[in-house]
């Protein structure tokens, strides 16, 4: 009987990859997985619950290692929150870029369903955290539940806007993906010239004030 290896969280990520790539298909079952990959299937266990999870994983590792190169730049630690941005989405897409063709086999170029969107909880909680931190100017309407609407907007609306990228970037053919790379220049800088639009303000205010007025004369 052939002696089993031990095998590592980070082993079984590379191989779970290599093995897609190689078989133009994930993997039928933990145990033909392990089998091909010479470790025990329990091994696989001692990490992950499924394959889900190594895929929720990879991404996961996509958005750390992005984070973690930005943060050795002092330069980006002294960006404003539009430039860090802009820097995440460049950073983010170039590690993306050197693993499209498992990516491509993951996602593939369907519509974002309700099951591909669960590989991407993970990835979506760091992304708003992300965002959140970054502590973006928002219209100041000095009252705390519109600011925390406003708040969660921004989050969500932030996710949509890097979903629609992902989708772009999948179907993007361009030399060196120029054009996703002008892409999310354009609508990273259309959503915070959004965010900072006076005329906005003062439409909302006008709807607050109308508001209040009807309800006075009821």
């Amino acid at each position: 009987m052939t002696n089993r290896k031990k095998i590592s969280h980070s082993e079984i990520i590379t191989y779970y990859m290599n093995y897609v790539l190689e078989n133009n298909t994930p993997p039928k079952s933990v145990y033909t997985f392990a089998k091909a990959c010479n470790f025990e299937e329990s091994e696989f266990y001692t990490y992950f619950g499924s394959f889900e999870g190594v895929e929720k994983e990879i991404l996961q590792t996509f958005f750390n290692n992005t984070l973690e190169t930005l943060h050795k730049s002092e330069e980006y630690l002294s960006f404003d929150s539009r430039s860090k941005l802009l820097s995440f989405y460049f950073t983010f897409f170039e590690n993306l870029s050197a693993n499209r063709s498992y990516l491509l086999l993951v996602l593939d170029n369907r519509p974002m369903n309700s099951q591909k969107l669960k590989v991407l909880t993970n990835l979506k909680s760091s992304f708003t955290k992300f965002i959140s931190e970054l502590n973006i100017d928002t219209l100041d309407f000095k009252e705390q539940k519109i600011t925390q609407f406003q708040e969660k907007a921004i989050e969500e609306s932030a996710w949509m806007q890097f979903l629609i990228t992902i989708k772009f970037w999948m179907n993007d053919t361009s030399a060196s993906f120029e054009k996703t790379d002008i892409f999310i220049e354009k609508a990273v800088n259309t959503s915070f010239d959004l965010l900072n639009t006076a005329p906005l303000k003062s439409v909302i205010d006008l709807g607050k004030f109308l508001y209040k007025e009807k309800m006075n004369s009821n």
